[in-house]
């Protein structure tokens, strides 16, 4: 069972950038069949992909948000991150990481956490 686990400031002024990182277990980052994404969902709003990392670092984002986000990783930590640049009030979201094994097409989620951003 992959375990994820997001942290990082419950707090954002806008302009600032928004990190978070998720921490992996029982699974490697580095392993081909999975898949590491950024999702989030807002007050009253449906869910929202941000964008994935893959086994090999390669990394897609949303269309719409790809111009101030970035994914990233320290394999050596197992962990992947989150970076939301320029960030306003509309970025007010519970942000999950997500886990996507293709060969087994399942997926799992870490708890979700929430970030507002206000000053």
């Amino acid at each position: 069972q992959v375990q994820l686990q997001e942290s990082g400031p419950g707090l954002v002024k806008p302009s600032q950038t928004l990190s978070l990182t998720c921490t992996v277990s029982s699974a490697t980052i580095t392993t081909s069949s999975y898949r590491w994404a950024w999702i989030r969902q807002p007050p009253g709003k449906g869910l929202e992909w941000l964008g994935v990392i893959a086994y090999d670092g390669s990394t897609y984002y949303s269309p719409s948000l790809k111009s101030h986000t970035s994914i990233s990783r320290d394999t050596s930590k197992n962990q992947f991150s989150l970076q939301l640049s320029s960030v306003t009030p509309e970025d007010t979201a519970v942000y999950y990481c997500n886990a996507y094994n293709v060969r087994a097409s399942r997926e799992y989620w870490g708890q979700g956490t929430p970030v507002t951003v206000s000053s």
